[in-house]
């Protein structure tokens, strides 16, 4: 029997009952060569058994000895698979119809190491585009059909790093020796070391995978991990500029990214608890001076001004811009979307 093309790694952990959801998305696909890894651990948020398993041989589970997390069980997922290209889901995620098809259009006519594709996000009752519908257009339209350096399109490394919304070769995942580290966002540093370390990336403007799940559900972390692993993520994201000299140009693009993303977690309720508020502020704070590129522009408008806020480390100043910021809203009833 061929190895199948895509081998998409699955942890288990079923925190909204969305599993049966995804998997059937997955076996009702047009394209067949692809096999699943429903990774499973002792913890009571995975399932004690996957029929699906048992009715499509695409389908096996890899049922693990220890409470790990998801990043380690993605770790054993990859280590099982025999694919030539590794797509990590969770189950709250969805396939569009046609979007294996779709990809394995994409990687016979490209032969990419690194494929990144769009994706939508459903939630209180609505579709909403995802983070780099934008970009993954202007990408495309810039760069052809082929395939291209990162560096050839610095303005990636914008984007959220997500490991759900990209193909990547397994060689170049065995090459590089890529791994989840331990906590939550642990996509981070996965996401951009991909990146970096391919040498053919190419981007397909089409959204292939719906996310149906709360922005403060993260599927599970690894004992002991907490919301404070973001920074530990990008240190280690860092890390990898600092290694490679010639990809100097990609750090602003990087630390714009890094500042978003701890702008987006201080701000969504839920992520930080009030009494931690102050101390996830000054670690931003502090990453913000150490990693600050020379000549760095801030965005305008709102988002600007909270980069200001934050570069200048005052958290008691942070607070009283938001809560005039409410207040505003308020009397002008121009509030954004629940």
């Amino acid at each position: 029997m061929p190895a199948p093309l895509i081998s998409i790694v699955l942890p288990a952990y079923d925190l909204q009952g969305q599993l049966a959801d995804c998997l059937d998305s997955i076996l009702e696909q047009s394209f067949g060569g692809f096999e699943v890894i429903v990774v499973a651990d002792p913890s009571p948020d995975c399932p004690s058994r996957v029929p699906h398993a048992t009715q499509d041989g695409r389908v096996s589970v890899l049922r693990l000895n220890a409470t790990v997390g998801v990043g380690r069980s993605r770790n054993a997922g990859a280590a099982r698979a025999t694919g030539r290209y590794l797509l990590f889901l969770d189950s709250d995620h969805v396939l569009d119809p046609g979007a294996l098809l779709a990809l394995a259009e994409k990687v016979s006519a490209a032969d990419p190491q690194v494929l990144l594709f769009g994706h939508t996000r459903l939630h209180a009752g609505q579709v909403w585009p995802g983070a780099t519908a934008g970009l993954l257009a202007s990408v495309a339209t810039a760069g052809g059909p082929g395939c291209f350096w990162v560096t050839d399109h610095p303005e990636l490394l914008g984007a959220p790093a997500q490991v759900w919304d990209r193909l990547i070769s397994r060689r170049l995942w065995e090459d590089e020796e890529l791994a989840f580290p331990e906590g939550e966002y642990e996509e981070v540093p996965v996401a951009y070391q991909a990146l970096l370390a391919a040498e053919r990336v190419a981007v397909l403007d089409r959204d292939l995978v719906q996310i149906r799940r709360r922005h403060t559900v993260h599927p599970t972390g690894s004992p002991g991990s907490s919301t404070f692993d973001l920074f530990d993520q990008y240190e280690r994201t860092f890390e990898l500029l600092d290694a490679r000299p010639e990809y100097e140009a990609l750090r602003p693009h990087l630390f714009g990214r890094m500042i978003q993303h701890y702008l987006f977690v201080f701000d969504l309720a839920g992520c930080v608890t009030r009494a931690a508020r102050p101390r996830f502020f000054h670690r931003a704070a502090e990453h913000y001076q150490r990693y600050l590129p020379v000549g760095f522009k801030r965005p305008g408008g709102r988002a600007g001004l909270k980069f200001s806020l934050l570069a200048g480390g005052v958290y008691s100043a942070f607070e009283v811009a938001k809560l005039s910021q409410i207040a505003r809203t308020a009397v002008t009833g121009k509030g954004g979307r629940g």
